[in-house]
C-alpha cells in the first residue's frame, strides 16, 4: 500500500474535505501539479480548476471544482479556497448562465482591465464547474 497523508480542503464557510489520501492533483497558476506523501515542502497559488483526490487504499479518484486559492504542502496538504463543490452539488444551468453572462459582458467594449479580468475568471470558474459536473476533464478522454 502506498504512503498516505492528510488532506484538508478549507473554504471560508466550512471544512469541505478531510481525509487520508495517496495523491492530490490541483491546478496551479503554472499548470496541474500532483502531491504525494513525502513531497518537498511547497506553497502554490491555485487557479480555478479541478481537484483530484485519490483516497488511501482506493484506485478511483474523487473530483471537485475549486475556485482558486492556495495549497500548503508540508507533511500534510492543506488547500485554502473561496469555494469548492462536488459534482452532485453543481447546478449546471447556473454555471452555463454565469458563463454566458460573462461572455456577453466581454463582447461590449470597455477599458476597465479589472472588470475584464473578473469576467475571464468567471468564465474559468464556470467552465471548471461544467467539466466537474461532467465527470472531470481527465475522464473525458
Amino acid at each position: 500500500m502506498a504512503k498516505s497523508m492528510l488532506l484538508e480542503v478549507i473554504t471560508p464557510s466550512k471544512l469541505f474535505y478531510k481525509g487520508e489520501v495517496e495523491l492530490v492533483i490541483v491546478r496551479t497558476l503554472t499548470g496541474d501539479e500532483g502531491f504525494m506523501a513525502g513531497h518537498t515542502w511547497a506553497v502554490k497559488l491555485l487557479d480555478a480548476g479541478e481537484l483530484w483526490i485519490q483516497e488511501a487504499g482506493s484506485k478511483e479518484f474523487k473530483v471537485a471544482a475549486l475556485a482558486g486559492g492556495y495549497v500548503d504542502v508540508k507533511d500534510d496538504v492543506v488547500i485554502f479556497t473561496d469555494a469548492a463543490e462536488w459534482p452532485e452539488d453543481i447546478d449546471l444551468e447556473r454555471a452555463k448562465n454565469e458563463k454566458a453572462k460573462a461572455e456577453e459582458w466581454l463582447c461590449h467594449p470597455t477599458n476597465d482591465d479589472y472588470e475584464i479580468a473578473r469576467a475571464k475568471i468567471a468564465i474559468a470558474k464556470s467552465l471548471t464547474r461544467m467539466n466537474v459536473k461532467a465527470g472531470g476533464i481527465r475522464r473525458k478522454k
